[in-house]
């Protein structure tokens, strides 16, 4: 089985050792390099985790902010990949206690006609 991979987005942090404590400080500096962003894309740029990035825009914030691609994207393995390991080894301490993760369906029986 191949391991799940996830990744940490450090825009935020980076922007702020820069010096760049607002989304707004971006916008004009992406402009300069080609890239038109509305402010709610910059905000959810800055905010959120992208699933999906241009190479373009990848490249101007290496260049606006003098970091490498280690220091933004840091490759982490996937945080669901263990809870599932952990349950079905049953060495969760929450399997004994009532939810929904401790109903179990019944067994179908097949009775003669």
């Amino acid at each position: 089985m191949t391991a799940k991979l996830d990744y940490r987005w450090h825009l935020r942090e980076i922007m702020a050792t820069r010096g760049m404590f607002s989304t707004t400080d971006l916008r004009p500096l992406l402009a300069e390099r080609g890239i038109d962003l509305s402010t709610s894309q910059v905000y959810r740029l800055v905010t959120e985790k992208p699933e999906r990035l241009s190479m373009k825009i990848l490249m101007a914030l290496l260049d606006i902010l003098g970091c490498s691609m280690n220091e933004l994207i840091e490759p982490v393995a996937a945080a669901g990949t263990t809870r599932r390991k952990a349950a079905a080894g049953g060495s969760d301490d929450s399997a004994g206690k009532a939810g929904v993760g401790s109903f179990r369906p019944k067994r179908a029986r097949v009775l003669p006609k």
